[in-house]
């Protein structure tokens, strides 16, 4: 339901002596005016064989880079090969595929399985005769890299793609046809979040300064023209709480896809058959559309928390819109305080649809709590925009002290709680 996983696999920061080359896990600040090496991840879609032939198109003419390191997951990314050195080990349930190219640059070649089952009978990533629906970052797996301090990459996503087929992303289009993978707080960009290819219906439109795209397969009957409508009434709203990305991809598909909803940067995956707004008052696509603004990866006992704010604004977007009255509101909550009933804790590794529910009456808490601190001048709101404005995942100790520094003193009587130990 959340970038969690893979976003916690691009995160760790690694730090070289000033003198020597800089290494970086995808995600170190890049440098001012240092080196730049272009990137083009050129990925070619075969359908018959439910496969993306990958590669990787290095230009370093200021030989910048040393060596690219990939973690990759053997069932799904394999046959590496290209120019200068690869060397492919194990690594416990992954593998590492370190790639040395050449002075100047040079092309690193794979191939990536795109059908990927997320239980018995439903698919995460699927590849038809006449569509695939994948992200990005199962096509091109977490790098790490050891490159010239300063270095930044130039990166561009091309894709190349049967005849007739067109293309959903989560980037801005470039006049060669290919898009920008532009991604300021990481040192070497790779493309993430939904890919949806094929003969598709699309729309596009701005809304709320945000440039949306809402794809689907034709004949999988997403309903892209309520969903459009239910953004315009709402993300104005969501855009007074905390800033909205530039882009957003909303893509879908039917069965025998996973019938749920994924977020990832940028862009987020329903299934065709999701109501807009449940019957319980709740709103999948709005859930993860609060996923994609916070940037939310959950840290050490956040993970309650990053749900819990995501199914909250989603009915705060939508009674704030006035696309629901204060009165269903209200119903909304009361149903989900009855799920979240008997949890005893909400700190565990993964929040499930109970723990979320708790986490939402916690939350709730929290901001009539700092109303009455503040005086009604501050309440959770603030606490989003703050956590918005830093990547860093959100743990409960750094919820703990954002809450408390916007309340202007501490909250012992909300975070000393049993159920938050």
């Amino acid at each position: 339901m959340k970038t969690a996983v893979l976003a916690a696999l691009l995160c760790i920061a690694f730090v070289a002596p000033s003198n020597g080359p800089a290494h970086a896990q995808n995600s170190t600040a890049p440098g001012v005016g240092g080196p730049r090496y272009d990137v083009r991840f050129e990925i070619r879609i075969v359908p018959s064989e439910k496969l993306a032939h990958v590669a990787i198109h290095l230009g370093d003419p200021a030989r910048a880079v040393d060596w690219l390191r990939f973690r990759v997951e053997p069932e799904r990314q394999l046959a590496f090969r290209g120019d200068g050195r690869v060397e492919v080990k194990q690594d416990g349930a992954t593998e590492i595929a370190t790639w040395t190219p050449p002075r100047g640059g040079g092309v690193l070649r794979y191939v990536a399985r795109i059908d990927h089952l997320r239980d018995e009978s439903s698919y995460d990533a699927r590849a038809t005769r006449d569509w695939a629906l994948v992200r990005a970052d199962d096509l091109v797996p977490p790098v790490h890299a050891s490159f010239s301090d300063g270095a930044q990459s130039r990166s561009r996503l091309q894709l190349v793609l049967p005849s007739g087929w067109s293309a959903v992303v989560p980037y801005a289009p470039l006049s060669d046809g290919t898009w920008s993978v532009d991604r300021p707080e990481r040192r070497f960009d790779r493309p993430v979040g939904w890919l949806l290819m094929g003969k598709l219906g699309v729309l596009r439109e701005r809304v709320a300064g945000v440039r949306v795209a809402i794809g689907a397969p034709v004949g999988q009957r997403m309903r892209r023209e309520d969903q459009l409508a239910l953004l315009r009434w709402t993300l104005p709203v969501l855009r007074k709480v905390a800033p909205l990305p530039q882009r957003l991809a909303i893509v879908g598909a039917g069965d025998p896809m996973w019938r749920g909803g994924l977020s990832a940067p940028n862009s987020v995956y329903l299934h065709a058959d999701l109501p807009l707004i449940s019957a319980d008052g709740t709103s999948p696509l709005l859930h993860e559309v609060v996923h994609v603004m916070l940037r939310a990866r959950s840290g050490e006992r956040g993970d309650w928390i990053v749900e819990g704010l995501a199914e909250l604004y989603s009915v705060e977007a939508l009674v704030r819109s006035k696309t629901i009255s204060k009165r269903r509101a209200e119903r909304a909550f009361e149903r989900i305080e009855a799920k979240g009933r008997g949890v005893a804790s909400v700190t565990v590794d993964r929040a499930g649809a109970a723990v979320a529910a708790r986490g939402v009456v916690l939350l709730r808490e929290l901001d009539a709590q700092i109303r009455r601190t503040t005086g009604d001048a501050r309440n959770l709101d603030d606490v989003v925009r703050a956590l918005v404005e830093s990547p860093d995942a959100i743990s409960l100790a750094r919820f703990r002290s954002v809450a408390e520094r916007i309340a202007g003193q501490p909250l012992p009587t909300f975070f000393d709680r049993p159920e938050l130990r």
